[in-house]
């Protein structure tokens, strides 16, 4: 098995880059996409080589990456029809970057023993920048002597890659930065909104303001366009929508109180309604 293989499945609007990446990085690159189509434009723009079903994709590789949609996407993808587990070498290792619950992570990392692998759960935070530009930040669950070997392939997507515990902790970690960012957006929404109504210059405003203790990443990425009303940066109001619920089912578990997610969820749900599907995140200012 040459440490130098690897195999990418899911080339989505942030897997695309990932696996370029890895590409970039000098690593044999085998992709796997749902839509053929995809993979084969992956090609053009990467070095590499496509296979037809998770099976065939992870034959021969050390590490397999993986980035789809949601638990059942990723369920299939290891374990269904042709599923990655079943061809992957003793001794290699699944990374799943997809943001799903932590249920799932553990159930799939409880059944790759039974293959003689091991299995990560690292979700990334940073968007479709940050998957373009290779600055993604990576959560981590599993073993520590497993995320070791996995970390220096990683490291050529992100800024910044942490252990964070056992086998569900990233997928954990994830669910925290997206309960942050959505009442953080909520609230930039309503004072651009104010500023705006107050005849402000909300460049000179965000100019001001994000040097104190209002700032952050959202303010100084999207205060503007959100005053203009541009909201195709990115990560989709339906993929923060599908992340909030697996926050509020883990709540139910832990016990958490997360009154302002569950409104913010809501006004989501509005504006999936209303079209709006695929705007990204910052776009809670169109309901005010």
């Amino acid at each position: 098995m040459d440490e130098n293989n690897i195999s990418f499945l899911g080339l989505g609007v942030m897997g695309y880059h990932m696996a370029g990446h890895l590409s970039k990085a000098g690593y044999n690159v085998t992709v796997y996409n749902r839509t053929e189509s995809k993979s084969d434009k992956w090609l053009k723009d990467f070095s590499g080589k496509k296979a037809n079903t998770p099976k065939e994709a992870v034959k021969d590789s050390k590490i397999v990456f993986a980035c789809v949609g949601n638990d059942n996407d990723i369920k299939d993808i290891c374990i269904g029809n042709n599923g990655a587990f079943y061809a992957m070498n003793e001794g290699s290792i699944f990374v799943d970057n997809t943001t799903a619950s932590a249920d799932i992570a553990r159930l799939l990392n409880d059944n790759s023993k039974e293959y003689g692998i091991s299995f990560l759960d690292a979700p990334v935070s940073g968007g479709e920048a940050g998957a373009i530009n290779g600055v993604l930040t990576v959560m981590v669950g599993g073993q520590e002597d497993v995320f070791n070997i996995a970390k220096p392939y990683i490291d050529t997507y992100s800024q910044a890659v942490t252990l964070m515990g056992k086998s569900g902790a990233g997928q954990l970690t994830k669910m925290v930065n997206q309960i942050c960012i959505a009442g953080l957006l909520q609230g930039l929404s309503e004072g651009i909104k104010f500023g705006m109504l107050s005849g402000l210059d909300i460049k000179k405003v965000v100019d001001v303001i994000s040097k104190g203790a209002a700032g952050s990443w959202q303010m100084a990425n999207r205060a503007e366009t959100m005053s203009k009303g541009e909201f195709d940066f990115g990560f989709a109001i339906e993929l923060m929508h599908k992340d909030l619920q697996i926050c509020i089912n883990e709540s139910n578990k832990n016990n958490a109180n997360l009154p302002v997610t569950k409104l913010i969820d809501e006004f989501y749900k509005k504006l999936i309604e209303q079209g709006y599907n695929r705007n990204d995140t910052s776009s809670l200012i169109r309901l005010l």
